[in-house]
């Protein structure tokens, strides 16, 4: 005998069963966190990072050296006192590889966000409202594309003094057109679907088909290039540092620390190599976390049912 339940809303269990088999019904949002945590490397990659993170962020907060304050140990090699060594200064390497990937990270989520959001209502205004608008819209984003990234952020960066929130600003202003272009392609196909013309036929305004249908259904794509540009975000204000238009001291970046310890690669390696690995390190974990972003929203993925 078997029994059915009703259909329930979206999201709940509706169990039907027959004996000891069951079938459930899942939301897309667990469907996306299953596919996710089965890309194992893109889970090992988010725990990776988010160690970086919080070793970043409150690490400072317990460390006993300040990466503003010299120690009386210059150019010393790692040891238990100074892990990551000192330079020739007496600066602790612990303590401003820590404040460089405080920095580094902030810039690289500030790019993120900043283009993301710019590019998402962009690109969802071209695709909705096609024809001119579409026209005009895209023409710009194909000029933004055009202008070389690097040598543009030289030139703003250099007049900005150095200050991380400027240069996160200048960046994200020239890449928001890469996240323009992928959503304006979601939103062409998902205008043309059944729920938003039921959404037009209720009155909803052209903003709350936009804002509240069509987004939210271009998520996926959305959040794998915000997780792109935080990587890009890094390389290009490490970039920036290494030929001395980033971040300027006091402060310091991954990218900063680098281009410093340029001159002492033979003599004290570990000035160099170490905040180095920390910018491979935060790049490849970022896009391991996209790949498995990207597998986890791809709707071509088969459904798992338990």
């Amino acid at each position: 005998m078997t029994d059915i339940e009703a259909p329930g809303a979206a999201g709940t269990q509706v169990p039907f069963t027959d004996g000891e088999f069951t079938v459930g019904q899942r939301s897309q949002t667990q469907l996306v966190l299953r596919r996710f945590l089965r890309h194992r490397a893109a889970v090992i990659s988010l725990v990776v990072f988010l160690l970086i993170a919080l070793w970043a962020f409150v690490g400072p907060y317990f460390w006993h050296y300040s990466y503003r304050k010299f120690t009386p140990d210059n150019s010393q090699s790692p040891s238990w006192k100074h892990p990551f060594g000192t330079d020739s200064s007496g600066y602790d390497a612990y303590a401003q590889v820590m404040r460089g990937t405080q920095t580094s990270l902030k810039i690289a989520v500030m790019i993120a966000l900043g283009s993301t959001l710019v590019g998402a209502v962009w690109g969802a205004m071209a695709g909705f409202y096609r024809g001119v608008v579409d026209a005009v819209m895209m023409r710009i984003a194909d000029l933004v594309l055009t202008l070389p990234l690097l040598a543009i952020a030289l030139v703003i960066s250099s007049r900005s003094g150095g200050s991380w929130y400027w240069i996160a600003l200048v960046i994200a202003g020239l890449t928001w057109a890469y996240v323009a272009r992928v959503v304006r392609s979601s939103v062409l196909s998902l205008r043309e679907k059944e729920f938003v013309e039921a959404a037009r036929a209720l009155g909803s305004s052209d903003a709350r088909i936009i804002f509240r249908h069509l987004l939210p259904n271009a998520l996926g794509p959305i959040i794998v290039n915000a997780t792109v540009l935080v990587a890009t975000g890094i390389l290009t204000e490490t970039a920036l540092s290494f030929l001395g238009f980033g971040v300027q001291p006091p402060d310091t970046s991954l990218g900063l620390l680098v281009a410093q310890a340029q001159t002492a690669v033979d003599t004290r390696p570990w000035l160099f190599y170490i905040p180095g690995a920390f910018i491979i390190a935060i790049a490849l974990t970022v896009n391991f976390i996209g790949d498995g972003l990207r597998d986890a929203f791809d709707p071509r993925q088969q459904r798992v049912r338990q």
